[in-house]
């Protein structure tokens, strides 16, 4: 299915960070109908810009400085930047944690007023994939990495209530070409409802500081996101079609975390460094 393109007025400039990772690559494409430029962010390696309507930049997001003049001249921020997955804490504190002060400090100096924080359903991976939770569930994160997108959640609430920048917190699920296990038929977002779902954070106004569930329209859902109704959030994929395939694997052990925890194995990740 086919995303369409926005008929609202593009940005000037939006920036991406995290635009070498596997969301990055895609939505550098994706995004391309909302801004007249978009300057793509990394420590990885990266593509050169195709045209004059990207512009390239290395940052590292533990640099403060290097922060600030990456978001300088930008209306708009989609972070998607740092560690994506667990790791020893040491190694999740530059790039999410400091990372992700950096960007709301740059934000506030610069006057940009909108980001869209990629948060995880990490933020909530220790509920049992039996519970139905929303937005206003007391969080329960499943990892260190889980833990830098609460702590993300709460830079975004601050900087709403001190400063007036707006946030939408996507609580992405599982984000990929298809599902790959069982878990993911709940958790699954496609490509395109992705894209869509960053459209509506990009324009919708008056949100505040919005926490969303990313999820396509799936089946057997564990989270409720009535609290997010006013960004009009309507997924048009669904992991049902994909279900047949996902089944023919082996089921796991009962008490494997796969089966028993919406975070999956991150449930069971480390200890680290013992």
């Amino acid at each position: 299915m086919t995303t369409t393109a926005s008929t609202r007025a593009p940005f000037n400039r939006l920036l991406l960070t995290g635009a070498a990772g596997g969301l990055g690559k895609v939505l550098r494409d994706s995004l391309r109908p909302y801004a007249h430029v978009i300057r793509l962010s990394d420590i990885a390696p990266m593509a050169p810009a195709i045209d004059d309507r990207e512009e390239v930049v290395v940052c590292d997001l533990s640099d403060k400085q290097a922060v600030h003049r990456l978001v300088e001249g930008v209306d708009a921020i989609l972070h998607f930047g740092g560690v994506s997955t667990e790791h020893a804490f040491e190694e999740i504190l530059g790039a999410n944690i400091c990372g992700v002060f950096h960007i709301y400090e740059a934000a506030r100096r610069h006057g940009v007023k909108r980001v869209i924080f990629a948060s995880s359903n990490h933020v909530i991976g220790f509920y049992k994939q039996d519970e139905v939770i929303d937005a206003r569930s007391p969080r329960r994160p499943d990892s260190y990495y889980g833990l830098s997108k609460s702590y993300g959640e709460d830079m975004a609430t601050f900087y709403f209530d001190r400063y007036g920048i707006e946030t939408v917190s996507i609580r992405i699920g599982s984000s990929f070409p298809e599902p790959q296990n069982r878990r993911m038929m709940s958790t699954w977002l496609s490509y395109d409802d992705l894209t869509q779902l960053l459209e509506r954070a990009l324009y919708t106004p008056d949100v505040g500081h919005t926490v969303v569930y990313g999820m396509s329209d799936n089946k057997d859902v564990w989270w409720d996101n009535h609290f997010a109704s006013r960004l009009g959030f309507s997924p048009r994929d669904t992991s049902e079609v994909f279900r047949e395939k996902v089944e023919a694997q082996p089921l796991p052990a009962a008490d494997d975390p796969a089966r028993i925890y919406q975070g999956g194995a991150f449930c069971a990740a480390g200890p680290f460094g013992d």
